[in-house]
């Protein structure tokens, strides 16, 4: 089995006043919260997003493991649609001790390179730094974290950077090389 050296690197806001937004893309781009937990749409999401560039530790979850993740308390989705399809999305989770984790974001392939993603994640965090308001007995958020690392998009450290995150850690570790699944076979061309 053949590695690959995987960097990742740890990112963090300690305060609302570090977000730095992207503009608004041109058009009609908008952000709305997936209210209603569903596994099916989530993983569609997660799939589509991140399929051409590995993400693949949620594709062994159940219909019963993804239910249970999104109906926790402080779990939300933001998608953003592009002319009402979906573009892109974030996943925030609420932590111990007023915690906000950004566990996934990114763009559908189709989506990259419009703008979008500056936007998309700006928002995200936005709604990171208040999401105690929409979650009674969730602490008021004190920190926003994140990690990202080389396999994801090439653009994906530099924004984050421009909106105001500052690196904590890296680390740089060899993983067993996984064949990219996309949403299904030959879904993406390199």
């Amino acid at each position: 089995m053949t590695t690959l050296s995987v960097t990742t690197w740890s990112l963090e806001q300690t305060a609302p006043t570090d977000l730095r937004p992207a503009a608004v893309p041109e058009g009609d781009v908008r952000v709305v919260r997936s209210e209603v937990p569903s596994p099916e749409f989530s993983r569609f999401l997660y799939a589509s997003v991140g399929g051409d560039i590995r993400w693949t530790d949620r594709f062994g979850w159940s219909y019963a493991r993804w239910r249970e993740h999104l109906e926790r308390p402080g779990v939300e989705t933001w998608v953003a649609y592009d002319r009402g399809t979906p573009a892109g999305y974030v996943e925030l989770e609420a932590q111990d001790e007023g915690v906000v984790e950004i566990l996934y974001f990114g763009l559908l392939p189709a989506f990259r390179g419009r703008r979008i993603g500056g936007h998309l994640l700006s928002y995200g965090v936005a709604r990171a730094w208040e999401l105690a308001d929409r979650w009674p007995g969730v602490k008021p958020t004190t920190r926003v974290w994140l990690h990202t690392c080389s396999k994801d998009g090439e653009h994906a450290l530099d924004n984050y950077l421009r909106r105001g995150f500052r690196l904590f850690d890296t680390k740089v570790e060899d993983e067993p090389e996984v064949a990219a699944p996309g949403p299904w076979p030959g879904a993406y061309s390199a």
